[in-house]
């Protein structure tokens, strides 16, 4: 486990090309919070993403979850225009997800209320891990599988390789994912990220004993999660008072070992 104290745009140039396993990360939304005086714009963003490309070894998978400001009345759309980037860069925009959460961040009289955010998943080719988690509760659970299937010119059709089967009680999820974000934050960090996430995209994407990095490590959420997973951390951070709440928040859960 490792945090690193400086700006992830050049920490991570002195990472080994393709030596890591997974990213799971939420950089600064447009200007909507300060955090700790940390510059952020598209040409800072270029650089991290320039970078997080050559780290990530093949087959990896980047998880890039974002948002927008709202400004003059329109959404900035620098959440697409990073995840075109990736794609130039030559990675594939392997999945595009929502974490939707139980609360609005800012009433609005104009618009409905925002309640998600976006979770790309970016690949470096085909994923090398893929470990599909099955918690959702099917609503047909025990009902006999019909085994039909929709032709391209839109009628019903009986799959010829069709096995008679009932519906399975817990199947596998689906792109939006409902978790709830850090409640009453005692972090010190303006915006922790929720564990929950970070441990599913790790669990998602990654194997005991892989590396995980987190470019924006913040106040340590994925070094948490990685620590209950058995995966190998390095977190960048460029502020120093994060690094501290970084580092304590991991020394502190519940798997009890010195980490630092």
């Amino acid at each position: 486990m490792r945090i690193i104290n400086g700006d992830s745009a050049e920490v991570l140039k002195e990472l080994k090309p393709e030596s890591v396993d997974l990213i799971v990360t939420s950089p600064p939304y447009d200007s909507l919070r300060s955090y700790d005086g940390c510059k952020w714009d598209f040409d800072v963003f270029k650089k991290v993403a320039d970078g997080c490309a050559r780290v990530i070894c093949g087959g990896g998978v980047i998880v890039w979850i974002v948002n927008d400001a709202t400004v003059n009345g329109s959404e900035t759309g620098t959440s697409f225009k990073q995840a075109l980037y990736f794609k130039d860069l030559g990675l594939n925009i392997h999945d595009t997800m929502i974490w939707q959460k139980d609360t609005i961040t800012f009433p609005d009289t104009t618009r409905y209320g925002s309640s998600f955010e976006y979770m790309f998943v970016f690949s470096k080719g085909k994923p090398k891990t893929i470990n599909i988690i099955c918690d959702r509760q099917n609503k047909w659970y025990g009902e006999m599988l019909h085994g039909t299937s929709r032709g391209v010119n839109g009628e019903m059709f009986r799959k010829s390789n069709h096995k008679k089967s009932c519906v399975k009680e817990y199947g596998a999820r689906f792109n939006v994912w409902n978790i709830s974000g850090e409640k009453h934050n005692t972090t010190g960090h303006p915006a922790p990220f929720p564990v929950a996430i970070a441990r599913d995209h790790i669990l998602s994407w990654s194997n005991k004993g892989d590396v995980v990095l987190d470019p924006f490590c913040g106040s340590g959420s994925a070094g948490v999660a990685c620590k209950e997973t058995d995966r190998e951390f390095i977190g960048i951070e460029i502020s120093p008072k994060y690094c501290e709440i970084a580092k304590n928040r991991i020394n502190n859960t519940a798997v009890q070992m010195s980490l630092f």
